[in-house]
């Protein structure tokens, strides 16, 4: 019993980290996969870099995107999008 009791806190700590910075990260990552894959045309977005624009384009082979902003089209890679601001840009506003 002694000696599980010393290795006690170290098991504490492990477990803490996990439920508090491993595990939200992990559904984070699978919540934004879900929304890259989900983009379709005329969706309205705005790049991690806080570039706005609407998706023209899309191609499957190599994960990219192509948007149309006002300077032009840019081609950006999927995991470029925010999911937290076009969810945001895309909600209507309560009054």
């Amino acid at each position: 019993m002694g000696d599980l009791g010393q290795f006690l806190p170290l098991i504490l700590i492990f477990a803490v980290a996990y439920f508090f910075m491993i595990r939200p990260q992990m559904k984070r990552q699978k919540d934004e996969k879900k929304f890259a894959e989900a983009l379709k045309k005329g969706d309205k977005i705005i790049t991690k870099s806080g570039l706005y624009g609407k998706v023209v384009e899309l191609n499957d082979k190599d994960f990219s995107c192509v948007i149309e902003t006002m300077a032009g089209r840019l081609k950006f890679d999927r995991s470029a999008i925010s999911m937290e601001l076009s969810n945001k840009l895309n909600t209507p506003a309560k009054a």
